[in-house]
């Protein structure tokens, strides 16, 4: 089993720049498709421990703008992660678990310094 798990959504042109970067840079890594596998209440209070909602939560994309005003107000953290667990295409992709660290997104520059390439 690897040290990097990369949660996304197989189909998702971010995800997929990821996988593409770290398959070229022969990083091992487990992938983890948050529609097919599926998300847990743990995983995703996990991740509000580490970073803040705001990055978490992808508030540009047409699964968040479809949500009722009701679902976009929820503030608390248990009520995100509840919504997250239901909507995870409103996750910002990819979530990169690396080594305890969580980082959200795919940015060349920051994968080479991440995995010293």
């Amino acid at each position: 089993m690897a040290n990097v798990t990369l949660y996304g959504i197989k189909n998702c042109d971010t995800v997929r720049k990821a996988r593409r970067w770290l398959d070229a840079h022969n990083i091992r890594y487990d992938f983890h498709d948050f529609r097919a596998d599926g998300l847990t209440k743990t995983k995703v209070n996990q991740w509000l421990k580490e970073i803040d909602q705001d990055t978490l939560v992808n508030r540009r994309g047409t699964t968040w703008r479809k949500l009722s005003d009701e679902q976009k107000a929820v503030s608390s953290k248990t009520a995100i992660a509840s919504l997250l667990v239901e909507q995870p295409a409103i996750i910002k992709r990819p979530v990169l678990e690396n080594k305890g660290a969580l980082h959200i997104g795919f940015n060349d520059t920051e994968y080479k310094t991440l995995f010293g390439k």
